[in-house]
Formats: C-alpha cells, sequence, structure tokens
C-alpha cells in the first residue's frame, strides 16, 4: 500500500496538508489561520470565537433542508512526543509519515491522526459536493489535550445544530455514547536542598522504552508506568539504608501514561555494591512482570557526580507517597450496559525536579462524578500525609449516556447497511468534548466514532488505513439519511 493509493482520497490528502502544519496544544495558530482560509477559499460562513475554536458551516444539498442541522466535530491540536533521540521541533517541522503495511505511522514522533483524522474527514465533508445531506457545521476546536480549553471556552449559542457527531474515537464499530469526566492533581514538595553527607555515592538510574499509552483509553492494558516502576526499586532502597534523592524526573503529559524517567540518589559509599546487586534483581523481575506489555524497556545504571540533595525526611516522605498512591484501574462499571468498562482511575503522570521543589502531576478519571470526587481526595489524602501543597483542579464534566438518543440508532442502523453485523455501542473511559457541550448544549444528541488508532500520546501512534474509508462510508450513510424534522 502506497501513499498515493490511500482511500479515501479527499481525506488523506487533507491530513497530509494538516500534518504540514505545526499545531501543539495551545499553539494552534497555524490551524486556525489554515481553516479559516479554508473556508474562505470554498465560499463558506466561517467564524472564530474568542477562545480560537473555528466553525464552517455548509449549507443543505438540494431537497435536504428541512433536515436536522448536524454538527461534525474534532480538536485541531496534537500530542506532542518523540522519541528521545529523535531531532524535531513541534513548533516548525512538519510530521513525517509513511505506510507500513495497513497502518500509517510516523517517523519518530506521534502521528497527530489524534485528531488529526477527525479535522481532515471534516474537510473532507466541506469540500465534497458528491452525496446528500441536511445543513452542516463543522467544528474544529483547540486544546482539547491538556486542558479541554476550546471546549471549555466555547458558548452556548456558538454551535446551532441539534445532533453532534464528535469524530475523536478511536476504535472503528464501536459508537460511543458516554465518557469519562476528569480532573488533575498537583503535588508540590518544596525544601531548601543541602550537602549529602560524607563518603555518599551518587547513582543515576533510568527507565526508558515502556509502552505508554492514553491514560484513560489504555488504563486498562496494565501496562508500565516509569514513575511507579523507578518509585519501587527507590522505596526498596530506603527501607534498606539511607537513601538521599537529589532529583526525579519523569513523564510529560497529564494524559499519557510515562514511558521513560531518571533518578538521581546517593547512598552511603559501603552500600553502593549492594544497590547495585538490588537493581539488577530488580530489574529482571519487572521485566518478567510486563513481559507482555513492555517488550523494549531498557533500564541503565551509573555513577554520576555529588549534587546538593532534599532534606533529610523531605525525599522519604516523597518516595513513600508516590509508592502508597493510586494508579491504574479504581473501580470498574456497574451498569450492565456499560459493562467491562473502566469507571475510575487514576495516572500517576508527571514527576519534574525543580531547585527548590518538586512537583507531581496525577490525573483522575471517571464515568461518575461522585467516585470521581472520592477518587481525587484519595490521591490527595495521600500527598497531604507526606507533607505536600496540593491543588486540584475543576476538570471536565463526564458524557451521560441518553437510552431514547435518535442519532445512535441511526448510527446503528447505517452501520448494519453497510457492513452486515452490530457496531458496539459503549462507553469511553477517556474524556471526550461531549461531556462539556452536554452542559451548554443539554438538548444536543450525541454519538462519537472514528477510524482505528493505536499506541496514541506515544511515538508508536498509528492509523489502521482500511478503516478510515469504513468511518467515510458511515458517516456518509447517517448524514443522507437524516430524517426530516
Amino acid at each position: 500500500m502506497e501513499k498515493n493509493v490511500l482511500q479515501p482520497a479527499s481525506v488523506f490528502e487533507q491530513f497530509a496538508k494538516i500534518n504540514t502544519i505545526p499545531r501543539p496544544s495551545k499553539h494552534e495558530e497555524k490551524m486556525i489561520d489554515y481553516l479559516k482560509q479554508f473556508g474562505q477559499q470554498h465560499n463558506l460562513e466561517t467564524k472564530v470565537d474568542e477562545t480560537g475554536n473555528v466553525l464552517i458551516r455548509k449549507p443543505a444539498t438540494p431537497g435536504y433542508e428541512n433536515r436536522p442541522t448536524v454538527i461534525l466535530q474534532s480538536h485541531m491540536d496534537m500530542v506532542c512526543d518523540k522519541l528521545v533521540d529523535v531531532d524535531f521541533d513541534f513548533n516548525n517541522d512538519a510530521i513525517q509519515t509513511y505506510v507500513d503495511g495497513e497502518w500509517l505511522k510516523a517517523k519518530g514522533t506521534t502521528l497527530g491522526a489524534d485528531d488529526g483524522i477527525g479535522c481532515a474527514i471534516e474537510l473532507a465533508v466541506l469540500e465534497n459536493n458528491d452525496f446528500e445531506h441536511g445543513p452542516l457545521e463543522c467544528v474544529f476546536t483547540r486544546d482539547e489535550e491538556t486542558q479541554l480549553t476550546g471546549a471549555m471556552g466555547m458558548k452556548a449559542g456558538f454551535m446551532t445544530g441539534d445532533w453532534l457527531i464528535n469524530l475523536d474515537s478511536e476504535d472503528e464499530g464501536q459508537i460511543f455514547v458516554s465518557c469519562a469526566g476528569g480532573r488533575s492533581t498537583t503535588a508540590t514538595f518544596n525544601f531548601n536542598r543541602e550537602t549529602a553527607p560524607d563518603n555518599y555515592f551518587f547513582f543515576e538510574i533510568s527507565l526508558k522504552g515502556l509502552t505508554g499509552g492514553h491514560s484513560g483509553d489504555d488504563i486498562n492494558k496494565m501496562r508500565a508506568n516509569a514513575i511507579k516502576v523507578l518509585t519501587r526499586f527507590l522505596y526498596i532502597e530506603q527501607e534498606k539504608t539511607d537513601l538521599r534523592l537529589a532529583s526525579f524526573n519523569s513523564g510529560k503529559l497529564h494524559n499519557a501514561i510515562p514511558r521513560d524517567g531518571k533518578v538521581v540518589f546517593a547512598v552511603p559509599a559501603n552500600e553502593k555494591e549492594n544497590v547495585r546487586a538490588d537493581w539488577n534483581i530488580f530489574t529482571h523481575n519487572v521485566e518478567d512482570e510486563f513481559h507482555v506489555t513492555d517488550t523494549t524497556m531498557v533500564f541503565n545504571m551509573g555513577s554520576t557526580e555529588a549534587t546538593p540533595v532534599l532534606p533529610e525526611g523531605v525525599d522519604r516522605k516523597l518516595i513513600q507517597a508516590l509508592q502508597a498512591v493510586d494508579n491504574g484501574i479504581f473501580s470498574m462499571c456497574q451498569d450492565e450496559a456499560l459493562a467491562g468498562m473502566v469507571e475510575t482511575s487514576s495516572n500517576v503522570a508527571v514527576v519534574k525536579t525543580f531547585e527548590d521543589k518538586i512537583e507531581i502531576l496525577a490525573s483522575q478519571r471517571s464515568n461518575v462524578m461522585s467516585n470521581l470526587d472520592n477518587q481525587c481526595n484519595t490521591i490527595k489524602a495521600v500527598f497531604q500525609l507526606a507533607g505536600a501543597q496540593v491543588i486540584q483542579n475543576d476538570g471536565y464534566p463526564a458524557w451521560k449516556m441518553n437510552p431514547n438518543s435518535k442519532l445512535t440508532q441511526l448510527a446503528v442502523d447505517a452501520y448494519k447497511k453497510l457492513f452486515g453485523k452490530d457496531p458496539e455501542v459503549k462507553g469511553i473511559h477517556a474524556g471526550l468534548e461531549c461531556g462539556l457541550f452536554s452542559e451548554r448544549y443539554p438538548n444536543l444528541d450525541m454519538v462519537s466514532f472514528g477510524p482505528t488508532l493505536r499506541y496514541v500520546h506515544t511515538p508508536e501512534e498509528r492509523l489502521h488505513i482500511p478503516t478510515v474509508q469504513m468511518v467515510w462510508d458511515h458517516l456518509l450513510e447517517i448524514l443522507k439519511n437524516v430524517p426530516v424534522k
């Protein structure tokens, strides 16, 4: 399969254009300009709200003017992550893609199909005049990946449609009708550094090559978390000897499972060989523990120069807190319609060391808001007990399933007609902007679907090419059969 035969051609042509446009979260200005120019070039009504969301309207084809207005929605920003040895500037460089069998991948970076492929589908719909449809509003939100800024800043009335199809899901054949709400917790340990005691030996340990993934959609896959793995070793050694912590750095994004990390610490010089021996045993055991999910992890230990360390006691409590804090699945959904789905979880996402503080970021998700509060309190309490200053954001709401959704039924019927089988109708443990839309537009009927993506939020991100055609066909079938008002 070559790039020049990717189908639908119009979708992949738009995706190729999008991937030449830098669009990190919070820096989507170039993408906003492209969308405005696109709308103007096609003589379509285009507007941008004060937050930076873009809406492009397309009139109905003749005879379809009395159909409900359908909103197609995706987000324009992308998660920017790369392999540690790849030289790439996400603020200026174009994503380099290539075809590997049935998959489209990027060279050493995230692909940007989350949610660039959704944007490409919308643009292809706007420029294509070969299918029937009622009035359309194509909406492109900004900064979904970090704080849902676009959806949060969107005011009621910006969109005027009756139905909304979110194109930000990652498994073809699944129609999502519910999503998790989420919040984040930041714990800060403040300190004044001190000189390590005499006759202490400094180690630097590191871990890389983990699978990582999306902290919502992949949290049930039991993949290794670099922060939790490195903490395990620190805790073990702390219980054996007077370990002094100098720095701990791991993770980049609140919504990604951390794939690598590095720690500098010191121990009494007469204990260094015991620590080396423990490291060898520990790494062997962890590799065996994650032999299914993380097959390419790389551990390293070496000596390093002496450096000021955290005060005695602060480092101990910090390590204890990281050992104790919940990570992974907290509870599963009880509703029969959502059986087998994670309900509540937490991801310890980032640890970052500064001269006078260490900050820890963890993200919590739940489809039940009361249990989200409970999980957030659980995380908060652990860090409070350790003496950290804790701040939690307001987060975003869950999207509750509408059992009487006409759009869901239409999407299911269209799928069965095209492919001769039932799609899965389910909830997702990731956060979707539909949760926020449901607050501002309580009468909006919504579903979410999209082509198959794997390893999103990592440099291994990939798009299953054949599913793009399937989603395209499915979407056009829905738009064609939207009933008269």
